[in-house]
């Protein structure tokens, strides 16, 4: 395990100063490492896919636990160190890691080595939420995941119909999968310290597709539902077809309901009619 004098040191050689731009607070906290493995119920034949691994904390901690681990890495000196970290704390499953440059945003798999069944990961604040929709739309064979993201987001992510934080990502992710937030990340076991908290969100994906709907379709009705909080569904949804109270009616849905009173179910069946 890196703990910060280790995460420091690795800094000083590769002359990285961490930059908001790329999201980069560095975990140094070994005990908040095993609380987020032990969080994702990985067994011993998960692929684990990283994203973002830095210099290699959380790493180390999910090497021992899985079959093996893609880590995606979009910053090339912290990409080419990280087999070497993992080779001098931990030569016994230094074998396991297969480290890809590129920026997760542009992944597919055909860029990794093996299909990943779980992602598990420090995710950079600005960029959580779409990189956790992006993957699970591009890597079916993800079947789980545990990711460490901003608190006010695991809030929005984990986010049930009715709540006054249940939005875009609530109803987007919910298309995929069934999420939870599954603890609480204080400031201090980064390194720098970031000006807020943060919070682990578990994500399980539905055993089969919830519809055959087109997803684009869905996501662009979700979008201009949430695009003004206090419109009624009737309002909001009045320039995406001229009927909309009818074919709201149609698929049972209240003209007069707002959009975070619906269920992803609510708004696939407005998407199907």
């Amino acid at each position: 395990m890196l703990g910060p004098a280790e995460v420091r040191r690795l800094a000083n050689e590769l002359n990285i100063r961490p930059t908001k731009k790329l999201g980069q607070n560095f975990v140094h906290d070994p005990n908040t490492v095993r609380k987020i493995v032990a969080a994702a119920g990985l067994t011993e034949d998960d692929v684990v896919l990283e994203v973002g691994p830095g210099l290699g904390s959380l790493t180390l901690a999910l090497l021992p636990n899985a079959k093996q681990v893609v880590a995606v890495e979009i910053d090339p000196p912290l990409a080419h160190r990280l087999p070497q970290t993992v080779q001098e704390h931990d030569p016994e499953n230094a074998g396991k890691l297969q480290v890809v440059l590129k920026d997760a945003m542009k992944v597919t798999q055909e860029d990794l080595p093996a299909h990943p069944t779980a992602i598990v990961a420090n995710l950079p604040y600005n960029i959580a939420v779409p990189v956790v929709l992006h993957l699970l739309h591009e890597l079916p064979s993800l079947k789980k995941g545990l990711v460490m993201v901003q608190a006010e987001v695991a809030d929005r992510m984990a986010a049930k119909p009715g709540s006054k934080i249940y939005g875009v990502p609530s109803v987007k992710l919910a298309w995929y999968a069934e999420a939870r937030k599954a603890g609480a990340v204080g400031k201090n076991v980064f390194w720098p310290a970031p000006n807020v908290d943060s919070g682990l969100v578990a994500f399980q994906r539905h055993e089969k597709p919830l519809s055959t709907v087109d997803r684009k379709k869905l996501f662009k009705i979700v979008d201009a539902a949430f695009a003004q909080r206090r419109k009624t569904l009737r309002a909001a949804l009045k320039g995406t077809t001229p009927n909309v109270d009818e074919l709201l009616q149609k698929a049972g849905i209240d003209p007069q309901q707002r959009g975070e009173q619906l269920s992803v179910i609510d708004f696939i069946r407005i998407a199907e009619v």
